[in-house]
């Protein structure tokens, strides 16, 4: 097993989720606990926590503790922060900042919008990417949340222009059936929705009409990691 192998699961697990809704009012603060495994096997913890900012903005974050195995013994940890504003549903983004800390190795990506200038800023710490900015658009620590709402108004086919590192990508999922799924937060009747513009391998669960959150997320990246809620709780 390479030290790769066990930091790439903290850098995959963005939740690439994307989807285009309205929303007649935004889903209220909330903090998520996941149990996060790979192959089957526990690998850490995450939180993810949604509250109001200031001027109209809203903060998003998402922090993974590596807790077990070898993601344990490199400390290895991320933690994403989001600003966005509500505009016709969509989380539209502001800033997204990424960072990894292991052992071995440190990852810093800071991405920022700039609205009046049409124009996205990526900084990964070794040079810096601009492009045009799109109506709408998300960025991937968001996208997630983006589905919770998008599902919640009814809607099947998913399609949002996603902030990436070099551009802006049309990321597209449907809804393909329900399914009862089991959790540590307990047993959910939800809607299962798979990504269809890459072959990649990703699936997420929602009960969209309790939390605007997946309670169960199944992705392909250096093996099969599972993200499963363990608790929801409002202010």
């Amino acid at each position: 097993m390479t030290i790769r192998s066990i930091i790439a699961p903290l850098l995959g697990l963005a939740l690439l989720v994307a989807t285009h809704a309205t929303l007649a009012t935004p889903p209220a603060a909330f903090t998520a606990k996941y149990k996060v495994l790979r192959d089957g096997s526990p690998m850490g913890e995450a939180t993810i926590t949604l509250h109001a900012g200031s001027n109209g903005q809203w903060v998003y974050n998402r922090d993974i503790e590596g807790t077990a195995g070898m993601a344990a013994m490199l400390g290895a940890s991320t933690r994403e922060t989001s600003r966005f504003r509500w505009k016709d549903g969509i989380p539209e983004a502001i800033s997204y900042d990424y960072v990894l800390n292991a052992a071995f190795k440190t990852k810093r990506r800071h991405l920022t919008v700039d609205w009046p200038a049409q124009k996205v800023s990526v900084d990964d710490g070794k040079d810096t990417q601009t492009y045009p900015s799109q109506a709408g658009m998300v960025e991937r620590n968001t996208t997630a949340l983006a589905v919770g709402v998008a599902l919640r108004d009814g809607q099947q086919q998913i399609d949002l222009p996603v902030a990436v590192k070099q551009r802006v990508e049309t990321q597209s999922f449907k809804v393909t059936g329900q399914q009862t799924v089991q959790v540590p937060a307990g047993s959910f009747q939800t809607i299962r929705v798979e990504r269809t513009d890459t072959d990649r391998g990703f699936d997420a669960w929602y009960a969209p009409d309790q939390y605007p959150m997946p309670v169960k997320i199944t992705q392909k990246d250096d093996g099969d990691l599972t993200m499963e809620l363990v608790s929801y709780s409002t202010p």
